[in-house]
């Protein structure tokens, strides 16, 4: 993707960006001249050998392993602009039978992890006083739906954080924003929407989208035209592919 935005210099850490969203928005912020730092539990094949695209195998609801490998990067960059907090796992359960350990693992993972990179990532934003954070939401958020009651919560509890957030740190210049991505065509959404049902529904009504067309979203908030802070960037509508 040839990028608008010019990010050359600068450092941004992506959570989760092994694959889907994540692995996409890598590959354009490596292209638009900044260098990628994706932390995910797996490591992505498609992104080895990307020029400015590094990645480090850490669990982000581990609290000590995120201020390691923090350290790490700016030990090595000397610098952080920007944090992308989209590391997710979506347990598929009704809430009567959802497993403790798998209610532990979301709120862990999609909660926990984004304040564990926050309190790590922070410092190093407030000494510059200038940086960018953003914070992948959910629709389900919202509307819920059957068998996605840890996730719709954990992902609901982090549109009040971003914004208190935003009002903690406006006075160093560093936005904080969410972003709804809508209805992609990610691993995980393959996984917990299986063909037929309500796949097929969003395929036909609002269109299910690839990660790359959130990536223009993404670095225009990360880049410094984005002049906002406690906001959401939402895209309720995939456009028609001709």
């Amino acid at each position: 993707m040839k990028s608008t935005f010019d990010a050359t210099g600068e450092v941004a850490v992506i959570t989760g960006g092994a694959n889907g969203i994540g692995a996409a928005l890598a590959r354009a912020y490596a292209a638009a001249g900044g260098t990628a730092v994706v932390l995910d539990v797996v490591r992505s094949a498609e992104l080895d050998g990307i020029d400015r695209v590094e990645q480090h195998q850490v669990d982000v609801s581990d609290r000590d392993a995120v201020h390691t490998v923090i350290a790490d990067v700016v030990a090595t960059h000397g610098r952080i602009d920007a944090l992308v907090a989209g590391a997710a796992v979506q347990p598929r359960a009704t809430v009567v039978d959802l497993a403790q350990a798998d209610w532990r693992h979301a709120i862990g993972v999609n909660l926990d992890g984004v304040l564990w990179c926050c309190q790590a990532v922070l410092p190093h934003l407030i000494e510059r006083r200038s940086g960018a954070i953003l914070v992948f939401a959910s629709g389900l958020a919202h509307a819920g739906r059957a068998e996605a009651s840890a996730y719709a919560a954990s992902k609901g509890a982090l549109i009040p954080f971003a914004k208190s957030l935003a009002a903690e740190v406006a006075q160093y210049r560093i936005r904080v924003n969410t972003v709804f991505p809508g209805v992609i065509d990610t691993p995980q959404f393959q996984a917990a929407n299986p063909p037929g049902g309500e796949r097929e529904h969003w395929a036909a009504t609002i269109g299910i989208g690839v990660p790359e067309d959130v990536v223009g979203p993404l670095l225009f908030l990360l880049s410094d035209a984005a002049t906002m802070t406690g906001s959401t960037l939402t895209r309720d509508r995939a456009f028609a592919k001709e």
